[in-house]
Order: structure tokens, then C-alpha cells, then sequence
């Protein structure tokens, strides 16, 4: 149905009603989106160095993907995915509410491991019905890292440093890696077990989504935040100490490669993440200064989800970090961030010249450099004073000033826009590889 009001005689419109983003999905705008292209223009390269290839999934999936990948008795299955029915044929689908699943799905049907083993990147909008907060909104954006067919402790190492050189690349500090081993199924299950005798004997103290996991997932009563819970949970059965041979063999090895590399770590037993399809290791990269919402980047191994899923079993292990978890954390450090600010503006005194100026300015942005030209000429191009307000206004360093002089000696003068200003020079136009360059602002 239209918003469109009209009056009584349906002949005229009366108002538009104004139609806001849904709450929690935010418009990122261009001050803003600056910072996320320089984030994403660095994981590439470092992708690249890694030899890692990017891979891109669709948004909306089915619904059994996540309910079987994720886990029917996790919160975000339970209660955070955005589910609808496809109206033409009835099918369960749903918005993405995480990567892995869906990467893997295209790996299996794709039989993208039938040449070996798979080193995946990825970067996209994901969706959770959550109460937005900051850090936390109900579209909010991840890159991964998954590498899929390969079964050792190196590699488990390989996407942990992964990580750990990304942020010495964007200059993030006071991250700190938490690690654990979920060992195998087996293992978990005499866990579990455990778990639940341990619990039994203090239903009082357990919240109501404590007793909701009791007997469905009770390894997620773990993560509780729930300060009345602290003394049970900090009682409760370590699953490092059902561990078999094999288990701690791989997680030791991991922690020996993180320690000649220097990465520093910490052993956290009641890290157990939020998905069920994860074994052996885990880990978080975690700070404290965003609140609650403290985890930047987390993962591990997860060597059943490809079976899960339909394919032939192979290994796989990966991580996720939260694009707007870690611009608000470099924020919060007061790092100061590129922006999209043009190198150079064109100021045009006199219409005719409009012409000859757009050739110049191709060539001079074919030269690299970034230039804004001055827009208008159907109203007139407006005075210089008015033109370089606007220059000033656009956040360029340099003003390009192609004025009837100038163009007479085929020449453009150049002043500066920043720093109090700074003396004009004139530069021939057909020179410009000459000293285009020198008007790029440094990286």
C-alpha cells in the first residue's frame, strides 16, 4: 500500500512520509566509509601475501544450512536469524547470520577440494535479530579467513598469525589471544556428561537460559556473563583434563609455533565459542576497551562441518573478525585513520575553458592523482571567491586554478590549501608526469 497522501479529490499529492534505515542496519557514509576501504584494501594485500584467494557467497541461504552447520540449541539459531519462506515455492531461507557455513557449502558444492586443499578470504554484511548496540547492530559486517583440507597444528598457527600481523598492519594495540582446545567429540561427550552431574547439584544458582542449556548444550553455560554463576561455572569440569593423547599432542604443537613466533597467548578453559560445529582449537583476540562486546576476532577448527554439510570429511579451520568492532577499537586508541579527501580541486574562472580543463584533469588522475573538479556551469561557474570556498570546503590539499592567463601560456597555477596557505606556483600543462606527483598526499 502507498504512504502517498492526497487530498480529497485524489488529484493532488499531499506528503511523502519520511522512511528511516531499520533500526540496528546502518548507512555507512562516505566520512565513514573511507576507513573501511582502507581496512579492506589491507586485508587484501595481506591475503595476498598469505596466498589466500577471496571467495563470495550469497547473502540469503537455507535455512537448514544454519540450523545443521550452527547448531539447533545455539542462541543465534534459537533466537538471532533473520528466517522467512521464500513466497514462490515455500522454501526456508535465511539471511546469512555468519560466513563459515555458508563457504563451506560452496566448497562442497563446488567440489572445490577435489585438487587439494583451499586457503578462502571473505568480506560481507551479516545479520542477527540482537539488540543493537555499540559493536553489536543487527547488520553488521565481517572478514574470515577459512582454510579448508588441511589437518595439521601449522595450520591451526598459520590463520592465528594471520590475524596477529593484521593488527600490527592497521596499527591495532592491546589485543590480547586467548586460546583452548575442544579436543574431539568423543572427549566432549565425557565432558558433557560431567557438566551436567556438576550443574544438577546447583540448579538454584543457574539463571533460566542456564537450566534452557542444562541438558541441550550445557558447554555454553561456560560463557555465562552472569556474575551469580561465577563460583559454579569457575567449579565446574575442565575439558582440558578429558583431553586424550592425540588432542593435547596438537594443541601443543600450536602453542610451540605461536611461542618461536612470539606471539603471546593466554589459556582460557572456559572458551568454548558460539557455534557447536568447532573442535580442537579455539581463540579469541579480545580487548577491554569496547564494553561488553570485548571479542574483536574469533575461530578455530571445525573438521566435522564439511561432512555436516554434504561433503566427503575433510579438516578445516578459520576465523572471523567484526569490521565495525575493529574501526571503533582503533578509534577508541585514537589512531587516525585515512581519509578520501581529494589531492587537488579544479577551480574553473571561465566556462569556455570547461573543455580543454576535463582533458587536463583525465590525464592528471590517469597520473594518480585524486581531483574534484569545481561543478556548476549551468548556473554560471560562480566567482573565485565562491570556487575556493568550495575548494577549501572538499578537504583538498592543493587548489588547481585554470584560469584565462594561465590557459593563454598553457600553464595552471597551484596553491595550497592546508597549513595557513602557502606561496602559488604556476606548472606548464604540458608537463604534467613531472609534478603530478608532488600533490599526492602521503600514505
Amino acid at each position: 500500500m502507498s504512504d502517498l497522501k492526497t487530498s480529497e479529490s485524489n488529484s493532488k499529492p499531499v506528503a511523502f512520509k519520511k522512511l528511516n534505515a531499520v533500526k540496528g542496519m546502518n548507512d555507512i557514509l562516505p566520512g565513514e566509509s573511507a576507513k573501511w576501504e582502507w581496512l579492506e584494501a589491507t586485508v587484501r594485500k595481506l591475503m595476498a601475501g598469505y596466498a589466500y584467494r577471496n571467495i563470495r557467497t550469497p547473502i540469503v541461504e537455507p535455512t537448514a544450512l544454519f540450523v545443521r552447520g550452527l547448531g539447533e540449541v545455539t542462541d543465534i539459531v534459537e533466537k538471532e536469524m533473520y528466517s522467512f519462506e521464500d513466497r514462490l515455492n515455500g522454501e526456508a531461507l535465511t539471511l546469512r547470520p555468519e560466513s563459515t557455513a555458508g563457504v563451506v557449502r560452496a566448497v562442497v558444492e563446488h567440489n572445490m577440494l577435489y585438487e587439494g586443499g583451499k586457503r578462502l578470504y571473505y568480506m560481507g554484511p551479516m545479520f542477527r535479530h540482537e539488540r543493537p548496540q555499540r559493536g553489536r547492530y543487527r547488520q553488521f559486517h565481517q572478514i574470515g579467513a577459512e582454510v579448508l583440507g588441511f589437518q595439521g597444528p601449522e595450520i591451526d598457527a598459520e590463520v592465528i598469525l594471520l590475524a596477529h600481523d593484521l593488527w600490527q598492519a592497521i596499527g591495532l594495540k592491546d589485543v590480547r589471544l586467548e586460546l583452548n582446545s575442544l579436543g574431539q567429540p568423543p572427549e566432549r561427550l565425557a565432558h558433557r556428561a560431567a557438566l551436567i552431574q556438576h550443574f544438577e547439584k546447583h540448579t538454584d544458582v543457574l539463571d533460566e537460559d542456564a537450566k534452557r542449556r542444562q541438558y541441550t548444550n550445557p558447554l555454553r553455560i561456560l560463557d555465562t556473563k552472569n556474575p551469580a554463576m561465577k563460583a559454579v561455572v569457575e567449579s565446574a569440569p575442565k575439558l582440558m583434563d578429558f583431553l586424550g593423547e592425540a588432542s593435547l599432542a596438537h594443541f601443543n604443537a600450536l602453542r610451540q609455533i605461536l611461542d618461536v613466533n612470539g606471539v603471546h597467548y593466554s589459556l582460557n578453559p572456559r572458551l568454548v565459542r558460539g557455534m557447536d560445529y568447532y573442535n580442537l582449537t579455539v581463540f579469541e583476540f579480545i580487548t577491554d576497551q569496547l564494553g561488553s562486546q570485548g571479542t574483536v576476532c574469533g575461530g578455530g577448527r571445525y573438521d566435522y562441518l564439511i561432512e555436516q554439510v554434504g561433503g566427503k570429511p575433510a579438516p578445516a579451520v578459520g576465523w572471523a573478525l567484526g569490521i565495525e568492532r575493529v574501526l571503533a577499537l582503533l578509534e577508541e586508541q585514537g589512531a587516525v585513520l585515512p581519509d578520501a579527501m581529494p589531492h587537488a580541486y579544479a577551480i574553473v574562472p571561465e566556462a569556455q575553458s570547461l573543455p580543454h580543463v576535463l582533458k587536463y584533469l583525465r590525464q592528471l588522475r590517469a597520473l594518480g592523482l585524486n581531483v574534484q573538479m569545481h561543478a556548476g556551469s549551468g548556473e554560471g561557474v560562480g566567482s573565485m571567491k565562491s570556487q575556493f570556498k568550495k575548494a577549501d570546503s572538499s578537504g583538498a590539499q592543493y587548489a588547481l586554478i585554470f584560469g584565462a592567463d594561465e590557459m593563454l601560456q598553457n600553464a595552471v597555477s597551484v596553491k595550497s590549501l592546508r597549513d595557513g596557505g602557502g606561496a602559488q606556483r604556476t606548472e606548464s600543462l604540458a608537463k604534467l608526469d613531472e609534478w603530478a606527483h608532488s600533490l599526492q598526499s602521503p600514505t
